[in-house]
């Protein structure tokens, strides 16, 4: 009978299922051993991940330890580049005043009298050397060092006051100060008005500025930023909005002026031409002029000073 053959069938695929559901017990390769296995690559899964995290922590915590220290160092660097421009700063009047003192001795050094000249008996020169002679018998010097005791004597601070004075008094557009007697501001050697007295009136009118603003590209912008970065006074502008074919424009306080002033004036000064630096005096000299130029237009009148270092750019444009 055709059900009782295709009974028989079916319980003998239900007794294959059966045996082959049975071999899911065995403990050699039934679910058992599958789970073992899996445990045990896991395991090995997990222990290979730890062991990388634990070397990446090592290596990040050394790579910190080095950042610390070139911090550290660069800070170090730093503040001693600092300490070198300050005494650079202090011993560069210091030597203006010993050569302007060694001109001075030069000019009014007076020829040494003849005997003929000074015989007679109330000549000034016949008892002038008895009295150095008395002083060198005593004291041990000679004529030299008698003339020169004076002049080595003198306060190192008189050319930085005169200086001061000239500067003021400049400003104040009195032409000498009422402190100095006519005639003794700073000039070169060829006669002509120091530069450092130009330079300190430009500084002057910086501190009476409440804001400027600046245009120019933002690759100039860059190289001004970075060297004024490092000057105490110099802040960086809150914002720097981006103006249009490459310039931006910014606004910074009278203080950040001065600084800006000063390292461009101090670049300007230091740089050589036609050498490496050619490019760094360009740029220093043509920012120096044209933010003088504008500051020498100031007049009170509450109107916001432009710079624009930017030919091609109108210096009063409102765009």
């Amino acid at each position: 009978m055709g059900w009782k053959d295709a009974f028989d069938d079916a319980m003998k695929e239900l007794t294959a299922i059966q045996r082959q559901l049975q071999r899911l017990d065995d403990p050699t390769v039934g679910l058992t051993a599958l789970h073992g296995e899996v445990t045990q690559s896991r395991q090995k899964v997990l222990e290979k991940i730890e062991g990388g995290i634990t070397g990446l922590r090592e290596e990040n915590r050394e790579v910190r330890r080095r950042q610390d220290r070139m911090i550290s160092d660069l800070s170090e660097t730093r503040a001693e580049l600092r300490e070198l421009l300050d005494l650079v700063d202090v011993l560069r009047p210091l030597t203006l005043a010993d050569k302007a003192g060694d001109a001075a001795q030069t000019r009014h050094e007076e020829p040494v009298p003849s005997a003929e000249a000074g015989s007679g008996p109330t000549s000034p020169a016949a008892a002038h050397p008895a009295a150095v002679s008395s002083d060198t018998k005593t004291q041990g010097g000679t004529v030299e060092n008698v003339e020169r005791q004076p002049q080595s004597e003198a306060p190192s601070q008189e050319p930085d006051l005169a200086l001061k004075n000239a500067i003021e008094a400049t400003f104040q557009g009195t032409g000498t100060s009422h402190a100095q007697p006519s005639g003794t501001t700073p000039q070169t050697s060829t006669g002509a008005e120091d530069p450092r007295v130009e330079h300190g009136v430009l500084l002057l009118r910086a501190a009476g500025v409440a804001s400027a603003e600046l245009i120019a590209h933002r690759d100039t912008w860059e190289w001004l930023a970075a060297l004024a970065n490092d000057h105490s006074h110099f802040r960086t502008p809150p914002a720097v909005e981006d103006f249009k074919e490459g310039r931006i424009r910014t606004v910074l306080s009278g203080r950040s002026l001065i600084a800006l002033l000063i390292e461009l004036w101090n670049t300007r000064s230091t740089t050589t031409p036609l050498k490496d630096d050619w490019a760094d005096w360009a740029m220093a000299v043509t920012s120096y002029d044209r933010i003088a130029s504008e500051l020498a237009n100031v007049g009170g009148h509450g109107k916001t000073i432009r710079i624009v270092l930017d030919d091609g750019l109108p210096h009063d444009t409102d765009t």
